[in-house]
């Protein structure tokens, strides 16, 4: 297979600076090529331990404040007009921080939307497609170590004996150009995804939604734990999505 085509693209991939389709076909391709998977791979994992590298040293509060003091400027006089600016500009700072607050927000959820419009697709195509699970296995501690190598953390599975619940297996997706495990359970004749991915600053728009919440016509359910982002998304009833939800904490 040439993969010539597809190696120029990881770096594009892993940085999110590929169109939506372009991310789709790369994600296809990731499937059917491991030498481009593992190559990914790695890359994912040399920029987050290269951003932790720069987070491990840091300025004492001696050095910063001598710093400070070095480049701070020279107090000017106070002219007796210098409150009337003071406060026209502190009503303009303040229009300018409500603005800038109500745009955050506004970005934000809209980061969120298509973030759960992106999850709640996988979760229907992996359903819709002929081959839902990679791995294929009701044994978690069959399911559980095909993961190792494939995504950076150990997936959590719990024992669902006499629960209701029973494990279908598990596959490895993209959340965000971020390797992740959806492990698909099932519950009667319904079935849920449980997506498991690296905590991000993108993925963290998702909130952390303790109780079910409806979206898009599915009952959701997503936290964060040790660094691992969880969510867990079916057409199951609320309660059954809470369950399962418990059951997986308490794995952890």
């Amino acid at each position: 297979m040439n993969c010539d085509l597809w190696q120029d693209k990881i770096d594009a991939f892993v940085d999110s600076e590929l169109g939506a389709d372009e991310a789709r076909d790369f994600d296809q391709h990731l499937r059917s090529c491991a030498a481009c998977a593992q190559e990914t791979f790695a890359r994912q994992r040399l920029k987050a331990e290269t951003r932790l590298a720069g987070q491990r040293y840091v300025p004492s509060s001696e050095f910063a404040e001598k710093v400070a003091q070095r480049v701070a400027p020279r107090r000017k006089r106070s002219f007796v007009w210098m409150p009337v600016f003071a406060s026209a500009a502190a009503v303009l700072l303040l229009a300018i921080f409500v603005g800038v607050a109500w745009r955050e927000r506004a970005l934000q959820q809209s980061v969120s939307a298509q973030l759960v419009d992106q999850l709640v697709d996988q979760h229907v195509a992996a359903l819709a497609s002929d081959h839902p699970v990679d791995v294929v296995s009701t044994d978690r501690h069959t399911v559980k170590p095909w993961f190792a190598g494939k995504v950076p953390f150990s997936v959590a599975i719990p024992n669902l004996e006499n629960t209701g619940f029973e494990l279908i297996g598990g596959r490895l997706t993209y959340v965000k150009q971020t390797p992740a495990a959806q492990l698909i359970f099932g519950a009667r004749k319904h079935r849920i995804s449980v997506f498991m991915v690296r905590e991000g600053a993108a993925i963290a728009a998702l909130g952390n939604d303790q109780s079910p919440v409806r979206r898009e016509g599915f009952n959701t359910q997503t936290w964060v734990e040790d660094g691992i982002r969880y969510f867990a998304i079916s057409d199951v009833n609320a309660q059954d999505i809470h369950r399962l939800c418990d059951l997986l904490k308490s794995e952890t």
